[in-house]
């Protein structure tokens, strides 16, 4: 079951992750690399060297829950990004374009109608 919606935000950790590590390595990376809590509720999102496996750690309020996928073929796609980061924030519908296996790469969102409410 993939508890994540729009809700979640979404941190994708850019450097190669050892896909052995598990909940305890996870959380050390986030905390030692990205200088964050694991357990602040947001994703966070790692992806190892061949680009072939991707992790998801998330703090589901009493513990952690851990998505792992691995692909057959292919490769997840990196979006762009300021290579001198090592995270990047993510929307829900760029994780499930990554994790889809579209490329994000060239994706531009095109303006949509928004109602604006003035107050008088």
């Amino acid at each position: 079951m993939f508890a994540l919606t729009t809700s979640h935000r979404f941190q994708l950790y850019s450097e190669p992750t050892d896909m052995r590590k598990s909940f305890d390595g996870l959380c050390g990376i986030v905390q030692n690399c990205l200088a964050q809590s694991p357990q602040s509720g947001e994703v966070f999102v790692f992806i190892n060297k061949r680009r072939d496996k991707i992790k998801l750690l998330h703090w589901a309020g009493s513990g952690f829950m851990l998505y792992y996928k691995r692909l057959e073929s292919g490769t997840f796609e990196f979006p762009a990004y300021d290579s001198g980061s090592s995270v990047l924030r993510l929307s829900y519908v760029q994780m499930v374009m990554l994790i889809d296996g579209i490329c994000i790469v060239n994706i531009k969102r095109k303006a949509h109608y928004s109602s604006t409410i003035s107050s008088a």
